[in-house]
């Protein structure tokens, strides 16, 4: 009999056993009701199996497809655990002793639901429970143990489904790999690698999960102890979010969590090691690499399904933050009891997280002080649908600098209180609303902070105070200050700013409103009265002095009225309106009325052209080279008013227009000014997208003085009065293109003239004219008259001939029978010589 068991006679036993099985071949499907009832007793539950093959190498054993066990019908109808292919690899010494013994048993591609009822039970449970109960000996037993073996269970590229009742979760383990066997005599072990997904989404980078654990054998699961380690590392923070709560939230960052479970259900002690390396949000880079950590514990009763004694806090911080209290069913987060205390926490760890999490704040921003805070957030399940928040803290010596922004600014004291709906709103106080109900006040939990004090260089601080909460933030400010100050802080805590150098006093009472997406900017809303400012814009050359002014920022416009202010040599008055948001000059119409009480186009130039010494007046009109003017992208419109206006020696009073000004496109409508004593009205366009830009025009004078011309033109040259209609275009970029593409047409009609410099007859007093009336053409330079008739005291002439830009005359008067005269030389100094009654004559019929 000894010889039997020994090694030799194993062997030969086993080739034995194998000549059988290869000469006699049973009929593996009369076995399959026997298999099927040995694994259905192991499990408690029904299995099923479609067909049983015989496998004789590599290893005697049998494959088996389309294995199902059948979940108990409290869980669902659905099966607990499918496989299409499984093999079942038998122990050899059980063989000799003639009984089948399954060794290991391998799945390949199964699918496992785990569902979990109403009552807050697993379908696990009882299957664990029932493997604590079944007396057999280890999987790795010794050769005279005589008790059947626990089989190796392992699976490969699995997949592990999670049901709640009959709705089956989108969350799932995939490409799982796990394994489960008998470690000794009372103890079961377990092993699993997986990767979580969602079923609704496709998600490719969440990390593995593995899992280790052994449970020993116990009257029931609850007094069942228990050692588990858990370890999810290397997945992304945007598609965990994804993962978790169906939405990516902007978060990037590599996670990484340990934990482990030890006791009993009943009594779980529970660490966990959680890490988020390289944090921020998603369009956030080059702030260096932000590490987040925290060290948890606590433990679990699955008698109360409480999680106590939690503690909590940040490795490396001492304890400058630590969370501790209770809570009811970790997962559904409905029913706890926690408080955070930070104790000299540093402010400077709040910039570094908000640089991290958005573009708002200056890079180089640095702070000093410290945060002291308690909170307390409490939720009962069942009662309140939101937590009930409650304690406060307070930021002390806190100091904000930051080169970028040229702000340098201290708070002794920012105290804040913790509240929500649950909270009495008399015990915080009224929550401060942005003005235009742009953010509501919250209706979940809520930080309110303040009033606290910020000094902004005047005898009296400005008032701060707001709240932030979980949909976004609300600020107020009242008070006074140096604009230069108060430009410093909004761009140092993030709120967009002009970014001209600015000095003068402002007093305010603003609202500023956001949200944390980063997507929208934060909105500013209230009133301000600016005293006394002076701002230099980055496209002027002089600074804009403003004595006064009073905006309102409303949700969709700033309305700045009552404008006094200073600049190009003229005092300008009036109002703009300027809509919001608005991120591009092009697409932002600018209303404005505005009246100055000069504008000279020379100041203008020097205002908006670097090298306007060496450029003519209306150079600011056109595109330079290298960068494109304002008027190129600018879009307003308006009523523009001055009481003068002038143009080189031109001056023109009473001057108003309609102004439109369209992404290069200048339009000037309804032009009236008073102009050489007379009337001048019109319309002119300016196109300055093309190249050279293009000018054109029409309009009338009516009764100017002839006297005031010439002295406009340095020269006393004709008196009298006229009426001018005129239409004209030109095009170019300097004064010799304007003057050679100048063409037009004018109508002239002038009376009680009279022309100093020119003299028909020697002896004779100086021209006289009654009456002249013209046609005119301009082109090359000149003008060109056509059909001229002048009255004069001698007689009616026909007038002809040119007159160049540069006063050079061509001129001929002719009249029926009679000589006439030619007139050449210049405009100061005309030559006028007699002409034949011939050469007359065939003037005429020209």
């Amino acid at each position: 009999m000894k010889w039997i068991f020994s090694k030799r006679g194993l062997a030969i036993g086993g080739v034995i056993v194998l000549l059988a099985l290869f000469l006699i071949r049973p009929g593996a499907n009369q076995l399959r009701n026997r298999i099927v009832l040995s694994i259905s007793r192991g499990v408690g539950l029904p299995v099923e199996v479609s067909y049983v093959r015989i496998r004789v190498l590599p290893r005697p054993g049998f494959d088996l497809e389309n294995f199902v066990v059948h979940d108990d019908p409290a869980f669902g109808a659905e099966p607990m655990l499918r496989a299409s292919d499984v093999s079942a690899s038998l122990r050899l010494r059980s063989l000799l002793r003639g009984r089948l013994e399954i060794a290991r048993l391998s799945l390949t591609e199964p699918s496992l639901n785990l569902v979990r009822n109403s009552d807050g039970h697993w379908n696990l449970e009882r299957l664990l429970e029932r493997s604590a109960q079944i007396q057999v000996a280890p999987t790795s037993k010794s050769p005279s143990e005589t008790r059947p073996g626990f089989p190796y269970v392992e699976a490969s590229r699995g997949r592990i489904n999670f049901k709640f009742g009959a709705e089956k979760k989108p969350y799932t383990l995939t490409d799982a790999d796990f394994a489960l066997w008998q470690d000794s005599e009372n103890a079961w072990g377990v092993r699993l690698q997986a990767e979580p997904v969602r079923t609704d989404f496709n998600l490719t980078d969440t990390g593995r999960v593995r899992v280790n654990g052994l449970w020993q054998r116990a009257p029931s699961l609850r007094e069942t102890p228990v050692q588990f380690t858990l370890v999810w590392d290397r997945a992304q923070l945007g598609q965990l979010s994804q993962l978790l709560g169906g939405n990516d939230k902007g978060w990037r960052g590599s996670l990484s969590l340990q934990a482990t479970l030890s006791g009993t259900p009943a009594d779980l002690s529970i660490r966990t090691d959680l890490a988020v390396g390289d944090f921020h949000r998603y369009d956030i880079v080059g702030n260096g690499s932000m590490r987040l950590a925290a060290q948890c514990t606590g433990q679990y009763s699955s008698r109360d399904k409480m999680l106590a004694e939690i503690m909590c806090n940040a490795p490396g911080s001492g304890e400058a933050i630590t969370l501790e209290g209770t809570m009811g069913n970790p997962f559904a987060l409905d029913d706890y009891d926690v408080t955070l205390t930070m104790q000299g926490m540093p402010v400077q760890r709040l910039v570094n997280f908000a640089h991290h999490a958005t573009h708002a704040l200056p890079y180089d921003l640095t702070t000093t002080g410290q945060v002291d805070a308690k909170l307390r957030l409490r939720r009962s399940a069942g009662e309140a649908k939101t937590a009930d928040w409650s304690g406060g803290g307070e930021i002390s010596d806190a100091h904000f600098a930051s080169p970028q922004s040229e702000a340098d600014f201290e708070l002794h004291s920012v105290p804040f209180s913790f509240g929500s709906p649950a909270t009495s709103r008399s015990k915080v106080g009224p929550l401060p609303r942005s003005s235009g109900h742009i953010f509501s006040a919250p209706a979940g939990p809520y930080v309110l902070i303040g009033p606290f004090r910020l000094g902004m260089g005047r005898p009296a601080p400005v008032l701060v105070s707001g709240w932030m909460a979980h949909s976004g933030y609300s600020f107020r400010l009242q008070g006074e200050g140096q604009v230069s100050r108060l430009l410093q802080a909004a761009r140092t805590v993030g709120i967009p700013a002009l970014s001209a150098k600015a000095d003068g006093v402002a007093k305010i009472d603003l609202q500023f409103a956001g949200d944390w997406s980063g997507q929208n900017p934060v909105r500013a809303t209230g009133e301000a009265q600016l005293r006394s400012i002076r701002a230099q814009l980055r496209e002027w050359n002089e600074p804009l002095e403003i004595a006064s002014a009073d905006m309102d920022l409303l949700p969709d416009k700033t309305d700045v009225k009552n404008l006094a202010a200073s600049v190009a040599g003229a005092a300008w008055h009036g109002s703009l309106s300027i809509p919001r948001p608005c991120g591009m000059t092009s697409v932002c119409a600018i209303h404005f009325d505005l009246h100055a009480d000069e504008i000279a186009l020379g100041r203008v130039n020097q205002l908006l052209n670097p090298a306007a010494s060496k450029q003519p007046w209306y150079h600011f009109l056109s595109a330079s080279d290298s960068t494109p003017p304002y008027l190129l992208i600018a879009n307003a419109s308006g009523k523009l008013s001055a009481n003068r206006v002038t143009i080189h020696n031109l001056t023109a009073t009473q001057f108003s227009a309609k102004v439109e000004l369209e992404s290069g496109h200048l339009r000037l409508s309804e032009m009236r000014a008073e102009v050489l004593g007379g009337r001048h009205t019109g319309e002119w366009q300016a196109d300055f997208t093309s190249k050279p830009p293009k000018y054109s025009g029409n309009g009338s004078l009516e009764r100017v003085s002839l006297r005031q011309l010439a002295t406009a033109m340095h020269d006393g040259w004709v008196t009298g009065s006229a009426n001018v209609s005129y239409r004209a275009s030109a095009s170019g970029l300097d004064a010799a293109d304007l003057y050679s593409s100048a063409a037009g047409t004018l109508q002239v009609e002038a009376w009680e003239a009279a022309l100093p410099h020119m003299t028909l007859s020697d002896g004779d007093s100086a021209l006289q004219v009654r009456h002249l009336a013209a046609a005119m053409t301009m082109q090359d330079e000149k003008f060109a008259i056509r059909n001229g008739q002048l009255d004069s005291p001698d007689g009616t002439y026909q007038l002809s001939g040119t007159a160049s830009f540069g006063r050079v005359l061509n001129l001929k008067l002719t009249r029926e029978g009679m000589p006439g005269f030619a007139i050449t030389g210049t405009l100061a100094e005309p030559h006028v010589s007699q002409v034949s009654s011939a050469e007359t004559q065939a003037a005429l019929k020209r």
